[in-house]
């Protein structure tokens, strides 16, 4: 059973947001916070694409990324983090859309790791959500301890 350590999770994970400099020049918006599951949105411009109009790969990557690491925020005491140890896209479909929709989720939780796994899909006007990526990830969790000995 997944269970989190930080009551306060909602509210730290929206602080933590504010400092997440990337995302903002991103673009990227989180939608739903919940234990163990993070959501967010893209609306694709010109500077998220490549050739033909397609999402570009690093961006998906990105996406799925933040989501499954957030999601494993959700679980971990107030003075702990969270950082990618592993991270594996497999992607299906280009994307070429409107935006992206990005859900991850904690698939196994752990003391030091969290199995999470990710799915991007790309949104178009007029049609169902089309998945065009998947992520399995593990995120490892830094204790004050952990960073007393970097």
């Amino acid at each position: 059973m997944i269970q989190t350590f930080n009551p306060d999770f909602r509210a730290d994970i929206k602080e933590k947001l504010e400092r997440q400099e990337f995302m903002k020049l991103m673009g990227f918006q989180v939608t739903k916070i919940e234990v163990g599951r993070v959501e967010g949105e893209l609306v694709l411009e010109q500077r998220h694409r490549q050739h033909k109009g397609f999402a570009h790969g690093g961006v998906i990557a990105t996406l799925a990324d933040i989501v499954a690491g957030f999601a494993a925020v959700s679980l971990v005491p107030k003075d702990h983090h969270v950082v990618t140890a592993e991270i594996k896209v497999s992607y299906f479909h280009p994307g070429v859309g409107d935006k992206l929709l990005a859900k991850g989720f904690v698939l196994k939780q752990g003391r030091k790791l969290n199995f999470c796994e990710a799915e991007v899909y790309v949104v178009t006007k007029g049609k169902e959500p089309l998945l065009i990526a998947k992520a399995s990830t593990s995120m490892a969790t830094i204790t004050p301890e952990d960073l007393k000995r970097v």
